[in-house]
């Protein structure tokens, strides 16, 4: 692990301790919109910070990126494609109550997809689909697209909002979008057991560091 990875997980070690009792609040804002923004691509939020997401981009063509290389799971399409979709539902559907990105501007039809859905279960049929299909530059502008909105999000927070627990209306209505499949329902009950603090520091940021490490671990496996 980098120094870079390590001052990560030192930020999040302070996050976890302060934001969820909004201690010194204002500030954990400020440090949890620059967390944030490292596990995104730089261009996300022009932060100046390190981009672990562009560090898993280096080096890696379109043709690498849809390849499941030998002893892992995943391909870096379908880590991508994941974690937009885990951070596009808890942000946006449970979060702030509004429509996920991915329900705007034609996201599906420009990634050359029929999947709706986390990517959580995923069937091999369809993980074939998705590799193959998928419009790399299309989801990428979609994962930024997300991400811009967390930021637009977490600036707006308010220190009573982030210690309330989700809205059970809102994980009724996820049960019944088909944005998770009945066979991965388990994560939402993990998140209907969550503040909005616990989601701002899981499937917003952990989840997608800790899916980033995956990713290069398969960067790795590709010979990278």
């Amino acid at each position: 692990m980098d120094v870079n990875q390590k001052l990560w997980n030192a930020t999040q070690k302070e996050l976890r301790q302060k934001l969820p009792r909004t201690v010194d609040f204002d500030r954990m804002k400020l440090l949890l919109l620059r967390h944030h923004a490292m596990v995104h691509a730089a261009v996300m939020a022009r932060a100046g910070v390190w981009s672990f997401e562009d560090l898993i981009w280096q080096g890696v063509d379109d043709t690498d990126a849809r390849r499941i290389p030998t002893g892992q799971e995943h391909s870096i399409i379908w880590v991508m494609w994941h974690i937009a979709r885990i951070e596009d539902v808890t942000m946006n559907f449970l979060v702030s109550g509004c429509l996920q990105v991915l329900q705007n501007d034609n996201w599906l039809e420009g990634m050359n997809i029929p999947f709706y859905d986390t990517g959580n279960e995923i069937s091999t049929d369809d993980m074939a689909l998705l590799n193959t299909s998928m419009n790399v530059a299309v989801l990428k502008a979609y994962r930024i697209a997300v991400g811009q909105r967390t930021q637009v999000i977490i600036r707006g927070l308010q220190p009573a909002v982030v210690r309330q627990k989700v809205d059970p209306a809102r994980i009724r209505q996820l049960r019944d979008s088909g944005a998770v499949v009945p066979a991965a329902s388990g994560i939402i009950d993990y998140w209907s057991k969550r503040t909005i603090a616990g989601l701002l520091l899981m499937p917003a940021t952990r989840h997608n560091f800790i899916h980033l490490n995956e990713a290069t671990r398969i960067k790795r496996a590709l010979g990278h």
